[in-house]
Parts: C-alpha cells; sequence; structure tokens
C-alpha cells in the first residue's frame, strides 16, 4: 500500500462519505461524528492491512533463510550431485 494513495482515497471517501450523510439527515452535527466514528474505522482496517502485510512478508523472508541454511554452501560440502559454486571473478584481458 502506497501511504499517499491511501490517505488521497481515504479523505476523497470521507468526503464523499460527510456530503451523502448531511444530505440524508440534513444535520452538521450529525455528519461530523458519523464521518469522524468512519475515519477512525478506516485507520483500524488500514492499520490491520499494514501488519497483515508485514507479518506475510516476515514469514515469506523465514521460509527462504530457512531454505537457504538448509542448502549446502558450497559443492565440496554436498557432494556430486550439488550444483556447482559461480564464479565471482570477473574475466580481464590477461585471461584472454
Amino acid at each position: 500500500m502506497y501511504a499517499p494513495r491511501v490517505f488521497v482515497s481515504m479523505i476523497c471517501a470521507l468526503l464523499v462519505f460527510a456530503v451523502a450523510t448531511y444530505w440524508i439527515h440534513g444535520s452538521f452535527y450529525t455528519t461530523l461524528i458519523q464521518t469522524a466514528i468512519s475515519l477512525v474505522i478506516i485507520q483500524i482496517f488500514y492499520f490491520i492491512g499494514v501488519v497483515f502485510m508485514v507479518s506475510r512478508e516476515k514469514k515469506r523472508m523465514r521460509k527462504t533463510l530457512e531454505f537457504q541454511k538448509d542448502r549446502p554452501a558450497s559443492a565440496d560440502q554436498a557432494g556430486p550431485e550439488a550444483i556447482p559454486a559461480v564464479s565471482r571473478h570477473r574475466p580481464t584481458l590477461k585471461d584472454i
């Protein structure tokens, strides 16, 4: 969730809600109270959404780290069926 986009969308939704509430009830005070309650509810669900996404990412990262831990570090430790290690040496003109 991109925060500025969420806040702009939230403000637009609250404005529409406030206009509709004022049109239905005709009371500024009722509109203000109900819009404030809506704001709190939206913020609660936004917080829950962010916590959910962070926990999902944490689980994904934990699985990745466990996979890397279980995987052999090099071909010498793993035996003949292991994938050969990648060389980080960049060839130069001297190598040719």
